[in-house]
């Protein structure tokens, strides 16, 4: 298929209109067979479920363009498991995850055209989407849903290179314990907005959050999970029922300790130990790793040896084998990679 007229090497992180999305609704206590749309615009009642108690969740996935030119897409069936806990979570009826991967694969066939080509920095990000549809008043859960994905070509997150960033601990929470932090809630990414806004306000990146209860041990960013390299290179992942279960992180270890034989820990972290470790990132589906290069807590600042040039080389190393699995450049574990027929 020929690709759309687009200047793939300068698009931003952002949204651009594709040809076509998958929708279909959950009523009278089923999921219909659902559907290929053209319309990209959502018409719902004022009293939607949706609207008045925040029942929406998400999942967020890439499309590639593998170096042997296959359109490919990296374990989308975690995705699907991921957003079928979040569902339960909001007594939401979880959609079918065998249905959640081939409407996945249908949507990215037929927007092929926007699937960025190999070696342009650019991919096509994909957006499942889930939410409570008909009037609500009482506080209840709806009893009718819509799941819809559409589809958007993306830029690399970092342009010119992901340079480490300077992150400040919040003096806000992300999550209670016991709470929604372990699932991909909207609700739970609304309440990060005024930490978000006020970080870039005082110059930093991003917020480091700690445990709700002691304030003592670290638990990840508003939409990231932290990892840490030792100085013996061993890679540190923090532990806890808030931290939302990381597609990359999971990957990242999993890269860290079968294929490039390191020792891995995922342990409780605590704030006051992070100035022993050399290297700090932050992972995630749109940038897969962020480098930190200091962490600023309320005026004093911990520095990581890896410094503020460059991604760490451990870092890099787990970077460059993700992505490398991901293109196609490495063989990778099987079915991690998964073709769109």
């Amino acid at each position: 298929m020929e690709k759309k007229d687009i200047d793939w090497a300068n698009i931003g992180f952002g949204y651009m209109k594709t040809d076509k999305r998958y929708v279909s609704w959950y009523r009278n206590g089923a999921w219909d067979d659902g559907e290929l749309t053209d319309s990209a615009e959502i018409t719902l009642n004022e009293c939607a479920g949706v609207f008045q108690y925040a029942q929406t969740i998400f999942e967020g996935l890439k499309a590639y363009t593998a170096e042997d030119g296959r359109i490919v897409m990296f374990r989308p069936d975690l995705n699907a498991a991921r957003m079928t806990d979040s569902a339960k979570r909001l007594e939401m009826p979880p959609f079918p995850e065998d249905r959640f991967v081939e409407a996945v694969k249908q949507v990215v066939k037929a927007n092929e055209a926007y699937v960025p080509p190999y070696g342009s920095g650019a991919t096509l990000y994909i957006r499942p989407y889930m939410m409570g549809t008909n009037p609500v008043i009482g506080v209840k859960p709806a009893n009718e849903y819509m799941f819809r994905i559409f589809v958007t070509p993306v830029g690399p997150y970092f342009k010119g290179g992901a340079k480490p960033i300077v992150i400040k601990v919040s003096d806000f929470d992300r999550a209670a314990p016991h709470g929604t932090g372990n699932i991909k809630a909207g609700l739970n990414y609304a309440m990060s907005l005024h930490a978000i806004v006020t970080a870039h306000e005082e110059g930093f990146a991003e917020n480091m959050y700690l445990d709700a209860g002691s304030r003592t041990k670290v638990e990840e960013t508003g939409g990231a999970n932290f990892i840490f390299i030792t100085k013996d290179k061993t890679l540190v992942t923090p532990l806890s029922d808030s931290i939302l279960p990381s597609i990359t992180r999971r990957s990242i270890c999993y890269v860290a300790e079968h294929i490039l034989g390191m020792k891995v820990e995922h342990r409780e972290v605590y704030l006051d130990e992070l100035k022993d470790f050399a290297e700090c990132g932050l992972c995630g589906t749109a940038a897969v790793i962020s480098p930190v290069g200091k962490i600023n807590d309320h005026g004093r600042e911990i520095a990581f040896p890896a410094g503020m040039e460059e991604m760490g080389p451990v870092t890099k190393e787990l970077y460059d084998t993700l992505t490398g699995i991901q293109m196609g450049r490495i063989e990778g574990p099987k079915d991690w990679v998964v073709e769109i027929a």
